[in-house]
C-alpha cells in the first residue's frame, strides 16, 4: 500500500494529440481488487477514452491490471464508470453528442481523502 495518494497514471499523450479546452474531475466506481491494484500503482489510460453508455459517462480501455492476492478479481479492461454530476454529465454528453468534442482521460491519481479520481480534458480534433 505505498501509494495512498498522488498520481497512479498519466496520458501524456493526450496534451500532444488533441488540443484540451476544459478539464474536469470525475470520481470512478471500483471493485475492491481495482482498489489495491491502483494503491500498488499499476494501471495505464494511455488508449482510454469517455465516451456515453446507457444515458451516462463510462471509461473505456483503462487498464487496471488484475491483484495477486485478491481472492476475486476484476477483468482489466472493463467499462467503469464515471461519477458526476447531473448537470455536467448532461453538458459534456451534449458536447460528445453535437459538437465533436472527445473526452479524454489526462490523469488517474488518489485525492487528499485517498479516493481514486480521474482528470478529463474536453478535446476538440487533433492539433494542426
Amino acid at each position: 500500500m505505498s501509494n495512498t495518494t498522488g498520481r497512479i497514471a498519466e496520458n501524456r499523450r493526450a496534451r500532444y494529440d488533441y488540443q484540451i479546452e476544459e478539464t474536469l474531475e470525475v470520481g470512478l466506481i471500483l471493485q475492491g481488487s481495482e482498489v489495491k491494484s491502483l494503491r500498488s500503482g499499476k494501471a495505464s489510460i494511455v488508449e482510454s477514452y469517455a465516451a456515453e453508455e446507457k444515458g451516462s459517462l463510462v471509461l473505456i480501455n483503462a487498464n487496471i491490471p488484475v491483484y495477486p492476492a485478491a481472492r476475486e478479481n476484476h477483468e482489466p479492461k472493463r467499462m467503469r464508470s464515471l461519477l458526476l454530476k447531473a448537470k455536467e454529465r448532461d453538458k459534456y454528453l451534449n458536447m460528445i453528442r453535437r459538437e465533436g468534442y472527445t473526452l479524454v482521460p489526462l490523469s488517474l491519481y488518489f485525492n487528499k481523502l485517498g479516493i481514486a479520481k480521474l482528470s478529463l480534458g474536453l478535446a476538440k480534433g487533433g492539433k494542426t
